[in-house]
């Protein structure tokens, strides 16, 4: 009786050996994967912080920040406040873990991502385009980088530093004759922008450079914004502002190529290499993703820091005695009316340190 249960037994195994197989590898994945979620779960409750809803998780409450006046360094500050310094989010469907200190943003920065790929949210990746420095994979980042930073020769920053000068010298000018006063972000913010495009376009005409930085701040307001096409909507008006601008852009690359325009900036830089290698020169694409890129980055960044220098200089006057009597003294050595130069820079031994 035994012997034929043994058989029966065989023969069924045999039969049904593909699905006791197929049931044995299920059973034996399913424990390992159950192992593995496990483990991650617990590694992230290691980190303090708050997931919220699936997909959504925090993210109006961080669009609500970056839309006011407190900007999203307040939702920084109150998930700090309540989580400590290292806390998790989850914003955009994805989960974010804030760094705190130097160490840990210098071990993700520094290693050209060898240790850390980078992303952005879906939102700023769409309102830059798919070939900006900021979005593109690790094996372009560095040629892309690399061909960007070329055209900033030092002969070219020292007349830019010139230009700049000139340009904020004069519109100080106007200022003062009409007896009016200014906000300092925003008279910064269209200064940077006005001298961004001319350095790197060398566009002066004021109708076109209004349009063009209409476009661009629709573009900035969208990139943290909720990626949805809705018009009314921030991101609308990001993505429609862009498509203005890689056509703005596009005509002036035609015009450039046709011979109509040919002026040493930037731009001219890049059309230059059209006859070089592949991995020597950019795609039109590349070139105007990367032209809205500088611009957005320049302007935001450069603006910022002339705010607070202002900031910080009227709060601690002694500062601010000892960088005007050096700006005076330098002054005494120029003739009359000489703009700044990119050796007068380097004579600012003091303004140096309080740039720095």
């Amino acid at each position: 009786m035994w012997n034929l249960l043994g058989e029966e037994l065989v023969m069924v195994v045999q039969n049904y050996y593909d699905i006791i197989t197929i049931l044995f590898l299920s059973i034996g994945l399913t424990y390992l994967a159950s192992r593995a979620w496990k483990r991650a779960t617990n590694m992230r409750e290691d980190i303090p912080g708050r997931l919220g809803l699936p997909l959504i998780g925090e993210t109006f409450s961080f669009l609500s920040a970056t839309n006011s006046t407190r900007g999203c360094y307040d939702f920084v500050r109150l998930r700090r406040l309540w989580h400590g310094r290292w806390f998790k989010t989850r914003l955009f469907g994805k989960i974010h873990i804030f760094i705190p200190n130097p160490e840990g943003a210098r071990t993700i920065f520094a290693n050209d991502f060898d240790l850390f790929n980078k992303g952005y949210v879906k939102s700023m990746a769409d309102a830059v385009g798919k070939k900006s420095l900021l979005c593109v994979p690790v094996e372009n980042h560095k040629r892309i980088r690399r061909l960007l930073s070329e055209p900033f020769s030092m002969t070219s920053l020292s007349a830019f530093i010139t230009k700049f000068d000139k340009m904020l010298c004069g519109r100080l000018q106007k200022l003062e004759e009409k007896g009016k006063s200014f906000k300092v972000l925003d008279f910064s913010m269209k200064m940077t922008f006005d001298a961004m495009c001319d350095m790197l376009m060398s566009i002066t005409e004021d109708s076109l450079l209004r349009q063009i930085e209409k476009d661009c701040t629709a573009v900035s307001d969208a990139m943290l914004s909720f990626p949805v096409m809705i018009p009314g909507t921030r991101y609308y008006k990001g993505i429609m502002g862009r498509k203005r601008l890689m056509e703005t852009f596009r005509d002036i690359i035609v015009r450039r190529r046709t011979g109509e325009e040919s002026p040493g900036d930037f731009l001219q830089s890049m059309l230059q290499r059209d006859s070089f290698p592949d991995s020597e020169k950019l795609d039109d694409s590349e070139i105007m993703d990367n032209l809205l890129t500088l611009i957005i980055a320049g302007q935001t960044t450069t603006a910022a820091a002339m705010m607070w220098s202002v900031k910080f200089l009227h709060d601690n006057r002694d500062a601010q005695d000892i960088l005007r009597d050096e700006q005076l003294s330098l002054a005494k050595i120029k003739p009359e009316g000489a703009s700044l130069n990119h050796e007068d820079i380097n004579n600012m031994l003091y303004g140096l340190k309080v740039g720095i």
